[in-house]
């Protein structure tokens, strides 16, 4: 079979399992920026899931309280902090970042733990019951997250060199579309997870009006791990039409077996009756 007649018979589905390949570049790009988000105070420091902000916190009790001018850095602590994947940074008004903690696996955001490790001595914050025993559930799911992200952006990446296979035969695409229903899925769950864990976080945050404390969610994370999630599922879609349409190379290669026999087919049956024709004759 012609090279130029089989890519002429297969453009659709070569051009369908092109774009499902170049979805899955744009999640794992989008979701490589969310791994990335604060990781360091020059790394993409807008990038985080919540900024606490503490500037205004309100103190139990904290020595020459009448000489504060600025709460949070005279308790020892700092103006906001931000939270990512691997790590959080803190920042001051006025300055901007000015550390952050070591990136670390399963990485989970323990407010509490934070705060207290770096009030001065003398100084003391009542933190509600209700915050306190929603931290184990918030360890778990934050891990859950975490573990997630990694996964997703591994599969997405595995499936960039794979989805193009499809081209080749529809046997192929089964396989295929089941990796991308998991890529898909895993990559649509980090960002289902990650969106509540946080929102609840904010609210719960707000909610304790007696501590004062500011929360906002990461508009630019949110956006990149959500754009992430859409096109892994697109890239998934097409995988699933691909199932039904458009012609294989395999399958157009077999068609043009089939009527190339029964074109050969054809003629020797024409010559056999021409035969006698010919013998009549003479």
């Amino acid at each position: 079979m012609e090279k130029s007649l089989l890519h002429r018979e297969t453009r659709t589905r070569k051009r369908w399992a092109i774009i499902s390949s170049f979805s899955l570049v744009i999640s794992v790009v989008f979701l490589i920026l969310c791994e990335l988000g604060t990781t360091s105070s020059s790394r993409l420091p807008n990038v985080y899931f919540i900024k606490l902000d503490l500037s205004n916190i309100i103190p139990t009790s904290v020595p020459n309280y009448s000489l504060i001018n600025t709460i949070a850095q005279t308790l020892g602590l700092h103006d906001y902090y931000q939270v990512g994947l691997w790590n959080y940074c803190a920042a001051n008004n006025g300055e901007g970042i000015v550390e952050c903690s070591k990136p670390k696996t399963l990485f989970w955001f323990n407010p509490i733990a934070v705060i207290q490790s770096e009030l001065l001595s003398g100084a003391t914050i009542a933190f509600p019951t209700e915050i306190q025993n929603v931290l184990h559930i918030l360890k778990t799911a934050s891990q859950w997250m975490f573990g997630l992200f990694l996964t997703a952006v591994v599969l997405d990446f595995v499936m960039i060199f794979i989805t193009p296979l499809a081209l080749y035969s529809k046997l192929l695409s089964l396989p295929i579309a089941i990796f991308s229903f998991l890529s898909a899925l895993v990559t649509t769950v980090a960002a289902i997870l990650g969106t509540v864990i946080f929102v609840i976080f904010r609210n719960a945050a707000r909610a304790q009006t007696n501590l004062n404390i500011g929360a906002n969610i990461g508009s630019e994370m949110f956006a990149f791990m959500w754009i992430a999630a859409g096109f892994s599922l697109f890239s998934f879609l097409i995988q699933m039409s691909l199932l039904c349409c458009c012609r294989s190379r395999r399958k157009a290669k077999k068609e043009w077996r089939k009527r190339h026999a029964n074109s050969v087919n054809g003629s020797d049956k024409e010559k056999d009756d021409a035969s006698p024709q010919r013998s009549s004759m003479t």
